[in-house]
């Protein structure tokens, strides 16, 4: 059912109405809006003319000539997306849909957002060479990056993100945590579902958290560093956050390869999947220590599922059994009735699939659709 309106009905609330909701006539927006028929007519032209609705002629007919049916136009532009991890990283255009057009691998995250960034845009703009796309479809860029976030000042390591995207493509640029935005892509991948915590382990651990189906990033974007939660098994381990005793410093990749002959996160998460008893053990008490801290998690935020990604989550089922046994053994009765906890559905895309997420649903509210 459609959403009600609640303030004077824009271009930007009608193309909402089509998008998300799939209102198709243009009888139905006069019914659900109370605007007249001219006035649908206008706003619906208005779209139809920035070219993100469509119509065909093939509604149901009720014995005169069919309705015209409308529909939001994935390709009537595009959006420039990045994921960066601190071991890799991937780039891509996608439609206005969110689905990939062009890809590519991207190099790990620089520390200095101001060595990254340059580089970023030259790949872009490769990309869209390569693919035949024309720059001027882009209606926005976004981005996840491995580090804390000032996110209401779109700020990554104290360097502003837009300035460079705006002088390159003319549009806004959108900055997250990836690990926010791996979490926004499950949410998607996860219909139905409004509250998710998504875990990535990986060389650091991260969480992010979707409630009432937005993600909450908190007061200036720090929200999620499950990491950097103390554990008794950590002692005083030295962690990279300065402290000693978080769960990173005993579970993260970067502790788990110290204590394995592995010479990197995909070799050890290889040697668990051939069976290799020291590093199936390893695995498994990593996932204890860890959901000791997601236990926590899950008793104050009662998500319905826990999503596990990264690099040691996925084939590694002795992670993800350590962690359901503890969860489980220390959450309420409640909190864990119906709960899921499973691994990625979307693995490597996830961060690309909520980056597209985070711009589109920037880009195409209705409050920037009015701004154009």
């Amino acid at each position: 059912m459609p959403r009600p309106v609640t303030r004077p009905c824009t271009t930007g609330d009608v193309l909402r109405l089509i998008r998300e909701d799939g209102v198709a006539t243009r009888a139905d927006l006069g019914r659900v809006t109370g605007l007249s028929r001219p006035a649908v007519a206008s706003r619906v032209a208005d779209l139809i003319a920035r070219g993100l609705v469509v119509e065909r002629a093939d509604g149901p007919s009720t014995g005169g000539r069919p309705p015209a049916r409308l529909a939001f136009n994935a390709a009537g532009g595009a959006v420039l997306v990045a994921n960066l991890g601190q071991s890799r990283g991937q780039l891509a255009v996608c439609d206005l849909a969110g689905r990939v057009l062009a890809r590519t691998d991207a190099p790990p995250a620089d520390v200095t957002a101001g060595k990254t960034l340059p580089r970023l845009l030259d790949q872009w703009s490769d990309l869209l060479a390569g693919s035949g796309i024309d720059p001027a479809s882009i209606r926005g860029v976004g981005l996840g990056v491995p580090d804390a976030v000032e996110h209401v000042a779109g700020r990554w390591n104290r360097v502003e993100v837009s300035p460079p995207v705006l002088e390159r493509f003319g549009v806004p640029a959108h900055l997250d945590n990836e690990v926010n935005t791996a979490a926004l892509g499950e949410h998607q991948a996860h219909p139905g579902v409004q509250d998710l915590l998504f875990v990535k382990v990986s060389t650091g651990i991260g969480a992010g958290v979707i409630a009432g189906g937005v993600i909450q990033r908190g007061a200036l974007g720090a929200a999620g560093e499950i990491g950097h939660v103390p554990v008794p098994a950590a002692g005083d381990a030295p962690c990279r956050c300065g402290n000693t005793g978080c769960v990173e410093a005993v579970a993260g990749g970067t502790a788990l390869l110290a204590r394995s002959p592995a010479a990197d996160l995909p070799a050890l998460a290889a040697m668990a999947r051939a069976g290799d008893p020291a590093t199936v053990a390893l695995l498994r008490e990593a996932g204890r220590r860890i959901g000791e801290v997601v236990a926590t998690a899950v008793n104050l935020l009662n998500p319905a599922v826990v999503v596990l990604g990264g690099d040691l989550v996925g084939a590694d089922e002795p992670l993800i059994a350590g962690l359901r046994e503890v969860v489980y053994q220390r959450s309420t009765v409640l909190a864990t009735r119906s709960l899921r906890i499973e691994p990625s559905r979307l693995g490597e895309s996830a961060g690309l699939t909520g980056c597209a997420a985070m711009v589109l649903a920037n880009v195409l509210s209705p409050e920037a659709i009015d701004a154009l």
